[in-house]
């Protein structure tokens, strides 16, 4: 009909888009909670900060002398430095982009910045976690390359880290270590244990205070679950030289592992900050937007501090 031929001639009815921006798909910023040792008197600005650790001296068990004085001794102590180091990373906006854009480019910007600010921090500390001193591989193994795919992570390998923590006089954090776990290694471990033995969060006797990403509790380590937990690719054949096995790191610590300094001059802090930059271009059409961090992270007790090696049978290199 003439009519109908008239209206679908029309170009009225278009695509039409969500104008709500979304992002890729992100795992949780876990690690920076850990570190609970931070400056609480620093002196004054400076390019690394210095922590002073005074050691105890040797219990005194002997009876006294009535008429003899004690002999005094000697104090001493240690001390760990953290170093600081400038971090940070940009985007810019053009005039063009902003100006035919039908979302708000800038607010766009403004989350992909904030999140890679503290995707990259998660990132340092984590490899700063992994490098401790303190390492044991599962099934018995001596070493990282001596693991094969069959060693897994085990309830026994738990406990033991447990009992050196708890050897050295380690604090807890209100009563539970924190151990960070990578989700290949966490499904071979909970599906090997009884579940019976896990206490998820909501049966805690006093929920308050989990920690983000927070799975459970078992053997009085309090476990979070997230893709960030060290991985060591291609590590392992099963005989003793690197292949295509995966080492995961699952990583167990108290009080005082970790440490974090940072600057607090010209409007630095704990977390980075968001720093919009200058617009020098002659027409002002490039807007750059970014992010800024002065400070750096250590290890502060090697003591409080374990990692634990194994592979994982749904490791995407499990040979």
């Amino acid at each position: 009909m003439a009519g109908e031929t008239q209206m679908s001639s029309l170009s009225v009815d278009q695509i039409a888009f969500d104008r709500l921006a979304y992002f890729a798909l992100r795992s949780e910023l876990l690690f920076d909670q850990a570190a609970d040792v931070q400056p609480v008197a620093q002196a004054m600005p400076g390019s690394a900060v210095t922590f002073t650790i005074f050691n105890d001296i040797a219990a005194a068990t002997g009876t006294l002398n009535e008429v003899t004085d004690v002999t005094p001794t000697a104090l001493s102590d240690s001390q760990k430095t953290v170093t600081l180091a400038e971090y940070g990373n940009a985007v810019v906006t053009t005039a063009k982009l902003r100006g035919t854009a039908f979302l708000d480019v800038d607010a766009a910007a403004a989350n992909v910045i904030g999140y890679n600010a503290g995707d990259s921090m998660d990132q340092v500390v984590g490899a700063v976690l992994a490098a401790g001193d303190n390492v044991a591989y599962a099934g018995g193994k001596s070493s990282r390359v001596g693991l094969a795919v069959a060693d897994v992570l085990s309830a026994n390998d738990i406990r033991k880290q447990v009992a050196a923590l708890r050897k050295a006089n380690v604090p807890t954090f209100n009563g539970s270590y924190i151990g960070f776990i990578h989700p290949d290694v966490s499904y071979d471990f909970r599906t090997a244990t009884d579940a019976a033995a896990w206490r998820t969060p909501a049966n805690y006797v006093d929920p308050t205070g989990i920690y983000n990403g927070e799975i459970g509790l078992f053997e009085s380590v309090r476990f979070i679950e997230t893709p960030r937990a060290p991985l060591f690719a291609n590590a392992f054949n099963g005989a003793g030289a690197a292949g295509t096995g995966d080492s995961y790191a699952t990583l167990i610590m108290g009080r005082q592992a970790l440490a974090k300094a940072f600057s607090t001059q010209d409007g630095n802090g704990a977390m980075p900050k968001v720093v919009r930059g200058n617009v020098t271009d002659l027409l002002m059409r490039l807007m750059p937007i970014g992010w800024y961090w002065l400070g750096g992270y250590g290890r502060f007790r090697e003591a409080s501090l374990r990692r634990i090696e194994s592979a994982s049978s749904i490791g995407a290199n499990a040979s």
